[in-house]
Order: C-alpha cells, then structure tokens, then sequence
C-alpha cells in the first residue's frame, strides 16, 4: 500500500522544536509506514489516505481556515489525528463538531497505539480500494437477462461515486474471437476424476475456446471485469460459460453471470477492497425461522473451492458446469443497488449443502448470525436475486468503505 501522508495543524503559541520530538515519538509508535508532509497542504489528497495531525490545541482557527482548500482537493471525510497532548484532543472535538455543522463528515482518531494502527490500517484498506476502483472500465456483454427486471445500474452515479465506466459490448464480439480461437489453445490442466460423463469431456473444449475468447475480449476493451449475457451462449455456441467465469473470477478479473450489473458491481468493490471476487449465486430455498438458506449457481471461482467437479448446466443440461465444494467457516453476504442508493451486508456460517440434483450445481448453506434479516430483508426488501459469497467476515469494511463514498 502506499504510505499515509500525514498533515500538521499547530498552534503559533508552542515551541517547534518540542512539538517535532513530540510528533516523532508518537508517529513511530503508531507502527505505520507514513509521509510527514508538515503545514504544506498544496498537495492534500492526492494520496489514497490524507490525515490532519492535530498538534496542540488553539488550532481550530487554522483550521477552519483551510477547510475550503482541503474540501477542493478531496471528497472524503476528514481524518483528526490526535495524540492528546498540548490539548490536542480538545481542539479536535472543537473541529469535528465544526464539521458536522457544516454537514461533513469526519473522525477522530485517538486511542491507544495498537488501536490506532489497527483503525489506520482499516481506513488505508479503505482508500486504497477508492483508487484501485478510479478509472477500471466495467464490460457489460449483452444486455441483462430478460428475468432481472430489477437489477439493471444508473452508470453515471457508478461513474459518479466510483470512477468505474460501464463498457457496452455486442456479445457478437465474443462470438466472433470464440469462432477464431484455435481448438489447440483450449487445454484445462484438471484432474480425469473430475470430468464424471462423456458430454461434459466433450463440451470442455468449447468452454475453454470461450474463456481465450473472453480473455482476448478483457484485453481489446481494456477492462477490469465484465457480466455477460451468458444465457445467450446456449443458442449461440451449444455451451455455457461457467468454466471460463469460474477460471476468470479465479485470476483475479471480475466475471458476472446473466448481465447482472449490480451483482458484478459488488463483485468488482470486493474485489478492489479484499483481493476476493466472491461467488455470484442466488438463494434457492430460506427457513425464516432458524435464518438459514441455500445458495446456489453453476459457476464458482475455483480459488473459493477446496475441491471441484465438472458437471452439465443446471438448467440447459448441456456445456460445463462446475460443482464446486466452498470452504466452510465464517461468511459474509454482500450486495449493492444498480444506483449505489442501497447495500446488503450480513455475516454468518458457511456449510457444504449436500448436493441436491434439482438447484444449480454449486450449493451452499449459509446461517445468518441475525435470523431475522431473512424476513426483514431477504423476503421484505431484496436488492435483486443474485448476491455475493465471501468467506470470512467483512461486514466491518465494507461498511466502511460504502459510507466512505
């Protein structure tokens, strides 16, 4: 990551010499890689994380000076670093209140050393996931399938609150580097085992001229990741594009299932904020009662999964499915709105679902820590059907990160 820049505000009335050896202690024991820019804000912002270091107290003047400035030069919210000494913390609750007057938002951060390196470390997560975000190019292959009547995206507030461009793509591109690929490119270094029936051994050469044809697609437009019509494929190639999503997904690149843009938006923010893409799956069956569910798709990142079969599509039968065994443990379920107006984050225990021959092949139980967000917002107010898998917990982050924009 890069280093934090750190800004001083300090009162005329305190020795210089003293303030910097007070300044020094306490940087050094906070445990975090820094850039002490001094009094010189010309710059403030154009780092992923600017922090106020509130020196001494008598600085809220200063302060109020150089809001204007420090409000042109960055959105986000003001961070008060204090120490407490030469009543630095008393200025600061003086400034922060100043703030939420003016309708801003800001914090101060003030504690221990070890809870300031663990808060530093949260927020420079944070805003380092904004600036990774800035600029990445999002494809949309395809229009969003007909059955999401919900889930299509306001990309200018994408562009807007995020940096990331919405990329329109004729799925007739794909067709066309899908006809041009060569069969010999087409090898998937996979176990025998895990090819259970003749049709999938024979659609497995497709699927892979698919995933180079996606890839040469990533490349042309410049993108980040993408969500594809995949529905389409069926038709088109007599194949599906679960093994390419759950390869490309695997590498890193953001690949959705259906055209779904919300659903690869929160996958491209996850991506961006933990280095995890995360599984695109829908609930299959909910008991309100215990608040437990079963997820499930045809696609999983392979990097998610302990173990892996190849299978059919679930619905269509044909082409390669993946039936993937997620690691069990702590996770968390994630979703944002098409407009970013709305997010969904829950925590709980992921399981192997014990495979059930009439939902999508990759099947997980997960049960909610708070049970009762499955009648409240699962069967009250969804954002949409398809929601994001991640293993461990990261409501905390993502929290801090949604509020943050």
């Amino acid at each position: 990551m890069n280093k934090i820049s750190i800004y001083t505000l300090t009162s005329k009335l305190h020795d210089e010499h003293a303030v910097a050896i007070a300044t020094h202690e306490f940087l050094s024991s906070l445990g975090i890689d820094y850039e002490l820019k001094g009094a010189d804000f010309s710059d403030y912002g154009s780092s992923p994380l600017s922090l106020l270091y509130v020196r001494t107290g008598g600085t809220e003047g200063l302060f109020k000076s150089l809001l204007s400035q420090l409000q042109a030069r960055s959105p986000h919210p003001i961070y008060l670093l204090t120490s407490g000494q030469s009543n630095s913390l008393a200025a600061s609750m003086e400034i922060l209140s100043y703030l939420r007057q003016q309708g801003l938002r800001g914090e101060i951060l003030h504690g221990t050393p070890t809870h300031l390196n663990l808060r530093l470390a949260d927020l420079q997560q944070v805003a380092t996931a904004r600036r990774r975000l800035r600029g990445q190019r999002l494809g949309v292959i395809g229009q969003p399938s007909d059955w999401l009547i919900s889930s299509h995206a306001d990309a200018q507030v994408i562009r807007e609150k995020l940096g990331v461009e919405l990329v329109e793509i004729d799925i007739q591109e794909v067709l066309e580097e899908f006809n041009g690929t060569d069969l010999n490119d087409s090898i998937l270094d996979t176990d025998p085992s895990s090819i259970p029936s003749a049709p999938v051994a024979a659609a497995l050469p497709d699927a892979m001229r698919l995933y180079h044809a996606l890839r040469k697609v990533i490349e042309c437009h410049d993108l980040s990741g993408f969500t594809i019509r995949c529905f389409d494929l069926l038709s088109a190639i007599h194949n599906t594009g679960c093994l390419a999503l759950a390869k490309l997904n695997a590498e890193g690149i953001v690949a959705g299932c259906e055209g779904d843009v919300p659903a690869a938006m929160s996958m491209l923010i996850c991506q961006a904020l933990l280095d995890i893409t995360g599984f695109q799956a829908n609930p299959s069956s909910i008991d309100p009662d215990k608040g437990m569910m079963t997820l499930a798709h045809c696609t999983i990142p392979f990097n998610l999964v302990s173990s892996y079969e190849l299978d059919t599509h679930y619905e269509s039968g044909i082409g390669v499915g993946i039936r993937g065994n997620i690691f069990e443990g702590d996770a968390t379920l994630f979703k944002v709105s098409g407009d970013l107006s709305r997010y969904f984050i829950a925590e709980g225990t992921m399981a192997i679902n014990k495979p059930n021959p009439s939902l999508c092949r990759t099947q997980v139980n997960i049960s909610l820590d708070e049970p009762d967000l499955v009648q409240d917002y699962f069967l009250s107010s969804p954002i949409g059907n398809h929601h994001i898998v991640l293993p461990g917990y990261h409501q905390s982050l993502l929290e801090e990160f949604l509020q943050s924009m």
